[in-house]
């Protein structure tokens, strides 16, 4: 039903959605959705919490072991993070046609991807405060500090982007962001 619905909302937007065009393209009842979801918000939600902490899993600094200390770990995971959530077909299209529907998430209240992203993040800084590669604080502030820089790249990175010069593309903002991570975090 997930995936109805990312369909459906790639096609037309989350406004033009309908939980009739969801059923329909997922081959079941109405009842059925209503069952789980009162309205397409709802479970435009829970779909954008599957995609976007699916990228959290596939790049995360345990999902990647590898050489280097924690902090450079963390610091390419939420790097590579950003510029792939920055591309998901959903998000393009959520900002491109209903925007406002990221407002909350952004002004009022964390939703539950943030507060996924927020569980990682804190997971990574504990292990590098353990092996002295990130700077000792409370993990939690550090988290929620991070995501506020994260999200800020995430989402406002294009609008000071000129992809025709490059000191201002996407790859340069994104080496910064690297940069802004590694100087808060480091010891």
């Amino acid at each position: 039903m997930l995936d109805a619905a990312r369909d459906c909302v790639l096609a037309v937007g989350v406004r033009r959605t309908t939980l009739t065009d969801i059923a329909r393209r997922a081959g079941v009842s109405r009842m059925t959705l209503y069952r789980r979801w009162p309205d397409v918000r709802t479970i435009v939600a829970d779909l954008m919490t599957r995609e976007w902490t699916a990228i959290a899993a596939e790049v995360a600094p345990g999902a990647r072991e590898g050489a280097g200390t924690v902090r450079e770990r963390v610091t390419g995971a939420l790097a590579e993070g950003v510029r792939i959530f920055r591309e998901h077909p959903l998000l393009r299209k959520i900002l491109d046609v209903d925007p406002e529907l990221l407002l909350p998430y952004v002004l009022d209240r964390r939703g539950a991807t943030q507060d996924a992203f927020l569980g990682l993040f804190e997971e990574g800084i504990r292990a590098g405060h353990e092996d002295g590669s990130i700077r000792p604080g409370d993990p939690v502030l550090q988290a929620r500090a991070l995501l506020l820089v994260v999200q800020s790249f995430a989402l406002s990175a294009p609008t000071m982007t000129e992809d025709a010069d490059p000191a201002l593309s996407s790859g340069a903002f994104d080496g910064e962001l690297r940069h802004i991570i590694e100087r808060t975090l480091a010891p």
